[in-house]
């Protein structure tokens, strides 16, 4: 690479999703930098090349912009765990809520999108209730790098909660063969479970000196090395149980006001049918069923089905079909009022959204955590006969460019 691509001014003008923002090379070409602002002069290397636009290595803030800080981890531009710790959170809030609105405008098509503030987290810091982390090959923890696969070992980070941050530091792991990542999870009442995700189907020998429970998951299934291989999670009072393996929301507070958003939008009624596609271990479905006459859940993973049932066992209300969505909804006898989806990162498949729109619920709730997916399936819904009401983002995963959000949409 020549001297001049090792060493370019950029002017920065808008941030994109995905923690970069967005300039200009002299050549016309677009260029994503990370760890910048709007209106920014930046010096930078070009790392990747395309014919329209290029990626840069950050190596000098020429002329910073007013809501620069300075970043509280030392860690921060090499662990690829934060993307905005370089801001004041109220700018992160300005931008997350920008980037909601840029995608429902060029990926969906929707022409002034009705995107509500940003819904702050009450801790820009502290407030993961789960953290995952890599494993270097002399057992150190860590995290991967942005853009890259490698494993930065660390020695602080400041998104778990407290009490995570206590015990983390305090495990000691040999380098192990086939240990892909750990994941550690904390409970209500401060109990925390440590999974070890595996490839390899032997366990390895474990031991703590203080109270941690722990599994083992590999290919073979789930081993329990400690305790038990669930926590009890509480949201609104209501505690749920969450299996090592299944999915549960990683910020406490703002998963309670996410349910009581959703709790908000919705004309529930003792008439009316709900299905709640990805349901997972039932947060929305437990404080549904009891306004509804009748609750469907569609699930896929069966730890989470296993949770489910345990978490809805007190209502006569509820049915759960386990399988892919694609799979359960062009075959479901049903007409509800009202479908509530919370896919993955990647979205409704194609087959799983037309057999939504072939049910025609009168509301759909599309609980997203990827803006760009939720715009390009916005637009499929409004070519469906859905309008797009309301999209209220919620603020899950300060520091970082995730963001989640909730869209409401009525035929």
């Amino acid at each position: 690479m020549n001297e001049k691509q090792d060493n370019i001014l950029v002017e920065v003008t808008a941030p994109v999703y995905g923690g970069e923002c967005i300039g200009r090379l002299p050549d016309g070409r677009a260029v994503f930098v990370p760890y910048t602002l709007p209106g920014e002069q930046a010096r930078v290397e070009l790392v990747e090349e395309k014919r329209g636009f290029a990626r840069a290595r950050l190596l000098e803030v020429v002329r910073p912009a007013a809501e620069r800080i300075a970043p509280r981890c030392a860690h921060y531009g090499v662990c690829g765990g934060c993307h905005y710790q370089h801001t004041d959170y109220a700018t992160q809030l300005k931008i997350k809520g920008r980037v909601v609105r840029d995608q429902l405008e060029r990926i969906g098509g929707v022409t002034n999108p009705p995107v509500a503030e940003v819904v702050p987290s009450p801790a820009a810091w502290n407030y993961r209730n789960t953290i995952q982390f890599h494993i270097t090959s002399d057992g150190k923890i860590g995290y991967q790098g942005w853009g890259t696969h490698r494993v930065v070992p660390i020695s602080e980070c400041h998104l778990p909660e407290e009490t995570l941050n206590q015990i983390w530091p305090q495990l000691e792991l040999e380098p192990l063969p086939g240990i892909e990542r750990i994941e550690l999870r904390l409970g209500a009442e401060d109990e925390a479970l440590l999974a070890l995700e595996s490839s390899d189907l032997a366990a390895p020998e474990f031991s703590v000196d203080f109270s941690l429970s722990a599994v083992h998951l590999s290919p073979a299934g789930k081993l329990i090395l400690a305790g038990d291989d669930y926590l009890l999670m509480k949201i609104n009072g209501r505690v749920f149980k969450v299996s090592a393996e299944s999915f549960f929301q990683v910020n406490t507070a703002q998963a309670e006001a996410m349910v009581n958003h959703v709790l908000g939008v919705l004309q529930l009624d003792e008439n009316k049918t709900v299905l709640d596609v990805y349901c997972g271990v039932g947060l929305f479905s437990a404080f549904i069923a009891p306004r509804i006459k009748r609750c469907i859940g569609v699930e896929l993973s069966e730890s989470a089905c296993d949770d489910y049932a345990v978490n809805l066992d007190e209502f006569n209300n509820v049915e759960l079909y386990i399988g892919a969505a694609e799979e359960i909804l062009p075959g479901l006898n049903v007409q509800p009022d009202i479908a509530l989806v919370d896919p993955p990162r990647a979205g409704m498949e194609r087959a799983a959204l037309d057999a939504l729109i072939h049910l025609q619920p009168r509301t759909i709730v599309y609980v997203s955590c990827d803006p760009a997916t939720l715009a390009r399936d916005v637009k499929r819904l409004v070519a469906g006969g859905y309008h797009l009401e309301q999209v209220t983002p919620f603020d899950l995963f300060p520091q970082t460019y995730h963001v989640e959000t909730i869209a409401l949409l009525k035929k």
